[in-house]
């Protein structure tokens, strides 16, 4: 049974975590529209303030963090729970910004419009070894309304954005395979895991799967939701599992090797640190903590982490 310790409490609405090599952790509080530094004894600084609703996160190149902004949600609050509910009333609009670390200044490197793309809720992102980043759009919720989005490339010089995959169903987290030939996304409301394969930076072969780009790979029974990823070195995919409160690991094959539990109905994330990577931190989105496991494997360095 895992053992989860509370790193960090009393977060609004906590996601996009990233293990840094000093052992802090920087996520994003979306109910707060800031960026969050999470010391390894627990006491947090604002790195920046974007505004917005700052969602996923990802170290690029240059060192600085990339920044999935979805526009705002409004929230319920109940139990001592954060609840996303639908488009916030002040929705400032989807955009990518790029964030410095060390002065927190805010970068806006693409917005809704840029590159004849729509940019509605972008969510999560993942950098490959070119330099570029694919992201999700996980589209924004309004009453008898929900956007048809899709899942996009961009170089992160600010230089190139396209929409690769459409439609895509609610896609949420996003990641690649240790040789990055595979793409993978996890669509939250028909909570599917999804393959693409990936055949240049940027490009998916679009005849893939049975009806286009997509190779469905897993599907759970039962009511759940899944919310962003992470990857194994293994190469297992392990999704932030809404409604079962956990993380399910998954093979690339598609089958289901693990499933393991936390304690709060919206755990959202998982990223892994440490020396030999098997640091677990996830985030407890609802109950606002960042939790910490010894996990059973490596999870995957990411392009461009120390």
């Amino acid at each position: 049974m895992t053992e989860w310790t509370t790193v960090a409490s009393g977060l609004r609405f906590p996601e996009g975590p990233v293990a840094m090599a000093d052992g802090s952790v920087v996520l994003v509080e979306i109910a707060e529209g800031r960026i969050t530094r999470v010391h390894p004894d627990g006491t947090t600084d604002i790195v920046a303030t974007p505004g917005g609703g700052p969602n996923g996160l990802a170290l690029g190149p240059d060192g600085k963090l990339y920044c999935c902004n979805n526009g705002g949600f409004n929230y319920l609050e109940r139990n001592g729970h954060l609840t996303p509910h639908g488009q916030a009333d002040d929705y400032s609009g989807g955009r990518i910004e790029r964030i410095d670390l060390a002065t927190g200044a805010v970068e806006t490197l693409y917005r809704d419009g840029d590159f004849g793309c729509t940019l509605r809720g972008p969510n999560d992102l993942v950098f490959d070894d070119a330099g570029g980043f694919w992201f999700t759009d996980h589209g924004k919720t309004r009453e008898r309304q929900r956007d048809v989005t899709g899942i996009f490339y961009a170089k992160a010089d600010g230089s190139m954005l396209k929409e690769v995959i459409f439609p895509s169903e609610n896609p949420n987290g996003i990641g690649l395979s240790p040789d990055g030939r595979t793409l993978y996304a996890a669509e939250t409301y028909t909570c599917r895991l999804q393959a693409f394969r990936v055949t240049a930076p940027g490009e998916v072969d679009q005849a893939a799967g049975p009806g286009g780009a997509a190779m469905p790979l897993y599907r759970p029974a039962g009511y759940k939701f899944f919310d962003s990823l992470g990857v194994e070195e293994c190469g297992n995919i392990c999704i932030a599992t809404i409604g079962e409160c956990g993380i399910s690991v998954v093979s690339p094959a598609g089958e289901l090797v693990d499933f393991v539990p936390t304690d709060d109905v919206f755990t959202t994330n998982i990223c892994w640190g440490g020396e030999d990577m098997r640091d677990a931190y996830v985030c407890c989105s609802g109950s606002g903590r960042l939790v910490k496991a010894r996990w059973p494997r490596p999870g995957l360095r990411l392009a461009h982490v120390g």
